[in-house]
């Protein structure tokens, strides 16, 4: 049983683990003792990260980086020759263009994911002194 996750508990590995038995259920005595110890049964929200962490993420992507490597390579080349460093200009103003777009998508979709969890309900069933009860939440 140890290192496994909750999901990967056989039902006997559960009601061992809490001591329960499949017809009667928890008391409300167990309920409390168990949220106590684990806390309630939800999933931990994620930490949100800055719009800077989102648009600095963009750059990780390999083909961006070449990218970047060739308008520095453009720049050097350029500003050697004497012909200037305009190509080299354009490549970083399209990654960065670019990054910005991302990172609105990026924003956009977890705002849609956040609306679509809001609009779902969960039931559960649980079984408590022998009663079985529904829960929308």
């Amino acid at each position: 049983m140890e290192g496994k996750e909750w999901f990967q508990l056989s039902i006997e590995e559960v009601k061992r683990k809490f001591e329960v038995e499949e017809v009667q259920g928890l008391s409300e005595l167990q309920v409390a003792k168990n949220r106590e110890t684990y806390g309630l049964n939800e999933l931990a929200a994620r930490k949100k990260k800055s719009l800077l962490i989102k648009f600095l993420e963009q750059f990780k992507d390999f083909m961006i980086i070449i990218l970047i490597i060739a308008a520095i390579i453009s720049g050097v080349v350029g500003y050697y020759e004497g012909e200037g460093i305009t190509d080299s200009i354009i490549i970083l103003i399209v990654v960065i263009v670019n990054a910005i777009i991302g990172v609105a998508q990026e924003s956009k979709a977890e705002k849609s994911l956040e609306a679509l969890q809001k609009l779902s309900s969960h039931v559960v069933k649980v079984v408590r002194n022998r009663k079985c009860n529904s829960s929308t939440f």
